[in-house]
């Protein structure tokens, strides 16, 4: 029998339970998806977001996909979006020096071409990019550019059996077509399927990509300083401190990028190639399957698509090494030809304008955008008007 005080009332547990309701469940949920559905478009009101006429994805913010769609959200119909990889984004270069800069230059409208290229960016993930943060896109004209170096070998093409790591595996397709390097677990595969379609969690993960480093709140909160003994910097600071509502830019002066850094320089200072490329076949490459599947997208949305198809260094290649880059870009031009795709095969640059493979230095832009903007083809594309062609 349980012992009583002395008020007579029986001795029992304290029970801090709350026990809800169908119908107060029911609320719970709802207000819960309200706000998980609002917090993304009242945080855009919050958080400014300055774009200039060369704005460009800063590096540092290269994974932030919301980040990206919201910049694209800014232009106006007639800008004309300019997609890739770090080709467009200027890997050696300060925005200044990019192609889409220079574009505007041979126009004479600032802002008019904006640069739409994210480093690291590859086909299967320009894919992901397109279809899943890509709405603001439609329907517009866009340059699309299409960089072989993504089918330079197997390894590139993303084929090969062994693990691989690369940037953007958030974007490629997590389960069909099969990517033979990418052994992500399950969970994570389901984790990115399930964020390209819930704005709360890429709203989520560009918090953490803006403010803590890329990295969740536990695991900022445990980063170590790196020395021996380790100390935890970030242990009994507030988080909510980091969320300054001031999106990082890029750095006035960037030691990284710009003629004068040590990385503006040309290739070779002899001009003499000697690298041999395990080029892969068109029709066996994951990556040109995925451009293709980019530029179908693209039109069936009403976009008016051209597409550069390089410059490549060729310059860097040995000799026997040229005529399997040449059919495989050759072969690129005959498949946008048959499909009614607008596109451009610029000549190869000067062998001193190009950093290495792919990218150009800041001159190498300038003449690019030079030579663009001279081509008949793509000053006829620039003055037709409608929705793209199907």
């Amino acid at each position: 029998m349980a012992s009583t005080k002395s008020t007579g009332i029986p001795d029992a547990p304290f029970v801090n339970e709350v026990r809800l309701n169908a119908r107060q469940w029911t609320a719970a949920f709802g207000i819960l998806s309200i706000l998980m559905v609002l917090t993304p478009a009242l945080w855009k009101r919050v958080e400014p977001l300055q774009t200039s006429p060369d704005y460009r994805i800063p590096y540092a913010l290269s994974k932030d996909y919301w980040l990206y769609q919201r910049s694209l959200q800014q232009t106006v119909a007639t800008n004309v979006i300019v997609l890739g990889d770090s080709v467009v984004w200027g890997e050696y270069v300060m925005r200044k020096g990019t192609l889409s800069h220079f574009l505007n230059e041979q126009s004479g409208q600032p802002g008019k071409f904006v640069n739409g290229g994210l480093n690291g960016l590859f086909p299967l993930a320009l894919e992901g990019l397109v279809r899943d943060y890509g709405g603001p896109l439609r329907p517009r004209k866009l340059i699309v550019h299409c960089n072989v170096l993504w089918m330079s070998s197997p390894k590139a093409d993303l084929r090969t059996e062994k693990e691989e790591r690369f940037n953007h595996a958030e974007l490629v397709p997590q389960f069909l077509p099969r990517i033979p390097c990418y052994k992500a677990d399950l969970n994570h595969r389901l984790a990115a399927v399930i964020e390209r379609h819930f704005p709360f969690s890429q709203w989520a993960t560009h918090l953490q990509v803006a403010y803590f480093g890329q990295k969740s709140i536990p695991n900022w909160t445990l980063e170590d300083d790196g020395n021996e003994p380790p100390h935890y910097p970030n242990a009994y600071r507030n988080p909510f401190t980091r969320i300054t509502l001031r999106i990082p830019t890029e750095p006035a002066v960037d030691p990284e990028r710009g003629p004068g850094t040590p990385r503006h320089k040309p290739w070779s200072a002899t001009g003499e190639g000697s690298t041999r490329f395990e080029w892969v076949e068109l029709d066996q490459s994951l990556q040109w399957a995925a451009f293709q599947r980019v530029v179908k997208l693209l039109q069936s949305r009403g976009n008016d698509v051209l597409v550069v198809v390089g410059p490549f260094n060729e310059h860097i290649m040995a000799e026997e090494n040229r005529p399997a880059f040449r059919r495989l870009r050759d072969g690129i031009a005959d498949w946008l030809a048959k499909n009614h795709v607008p596109h451009i095969v610029p000549a190869t640059l000067p062998s001193a304008l190009y950093a290495d493979a792919s990218h150009p230095l800041t001159e190498g832009y300038q003449r690019l955008a030079g030579e663009l903007w001279s081509d008949g083809q793509f000053r006829d594309w620039m003055k037709q008007k409608g929705a793209g062609r199907r």
